[in-house]
């Protein structure tokens, strides 16, 4: 099995045409819009870290905002999305979308190692972007939010929100792990 195999949703075929990325594209950014600045949503077509899902660590929503900033608690517990090329949400910024040093991406709500720097590259997006998870760190869940199919990645050990992946990544898994700077911490070897 293929990491691409691994997603959820693979039973549909082909690649989206043009026109249809390109409408999706943009009812995401109007729905950004509407929603203000923030880039704050509900959790709406997000399963992975809805009440009840059981993972390694489960805490309340009050312990989640004593261990988090408060962008931090919006991208990893509410689903947030910071600003591209800014990597800032709510006049919080992540440096890491420029970080090159070896080392280890973690999960800022629990430590979980995610990523490693080998796997980071320039996907000119504007947010840290990884071909390769660490085997067993993420999970997949399918993200339904504004009129779009997409494969949310979450911290497989406590169920944080952390971006999106796409099939449109570099060889040799073909994945963009894009994913939020505000997610994660970096520790360097």
């Amino acid at each position: 099995m293929t990491q691409r195999d691994r997603l959820p949703g693979r039973e549909r075929s082909g690649a989206l045409p043009r026109r249809v990325f390109m409408g999706a594209a943009l009812l995401a950014g109007v729905g950004a819009l509407a929603l203000g600045a923030g880039g704050r949503r509900a959790g709406v077509g997000h399963a992975a870290t809805d009440e009840g899902a059981n993972f390694e660590i489960s805490l309340s929503e009050e312990e989640w905002r004593a261990r988090l900033s408060p962008a931090q608690f919006a991208v990893l517990r509410e689903h947030a999305t910071e600003q591209p090329f800014t990597n800032s949400l709510m006049g919080e910024r992540s440096p890491l979308l420029n970080e090159s040093r070896a080392g280890s991406y973690l999960c800022a709500g629990c430590g979980n190692p995610l990523y490693r720097s080998e796997t980071k590259y320039d996907s000119r997006t504007g947010w840290p972007s990884f071909w390769q998870e660490i085997e067993g760190a993420v999970g997949y869940a399918i993200d339904t939010s504004f009129f779009m199919r997409r494969t949310e990645v979450h911290c497989a050990r406590c169920g944080g929100h952390l971006g999106h992946v796409f099939e449109d990544g570099p060889q040799p898994t073909g994945l963009r792990h894009c994913i939020n700077g505000l997610a994660m911490a970096f520790r360097p070897d």
